[in-house]
């Protein structure tokens, strides 16, 4: 271990949680209550940084798809065309009777 690497060592619970040692939280400016996300690094290591703001978020998913293959991308997109999709729908079967109603 090199002299800027520290460790320490911690329970985590039955419930899967972890303490993050003071030390390292006041060292990454964690508050409480405050969220981390955890990295895999290419090497395999496992790296806890803290999220300051929704932009440190980005890319959080960029890896993952549903059940059906899709990205978060391409399920929104399809959820976004489905919703529109439901509302001409909606529009044409009752947007005649709205105007006959003025």
């Amino acid at each position: 271990m090199s002299k800027t690497e520290s460790e320490k060592v911690v329970s985590v619970s039955s419930r899967g949680q972890a303490t993050i040692p003071k030390e390292f939280r006041e060292e990454l400016g964690i508050g409480a209550p405050g969220r981390v996300k955890f990295v895999r690094t290419e090497s395999g290591e496992i790296v806890v940084r803290p999220i300051h703001s929704a932009t440190d978020l980005r890319g959080i998913l960029a890896d993952s798809t549903d059940q059906e293959g899709r990205s978060p991308t391409q399920r929104l997109e399809d959820e976004r065309a489905s919703d529109a999709a439901a509302e001409a729908e909606l529009l044409e079967r009752h947007g005649a009777d709205e105007s006959s109603d003025r």
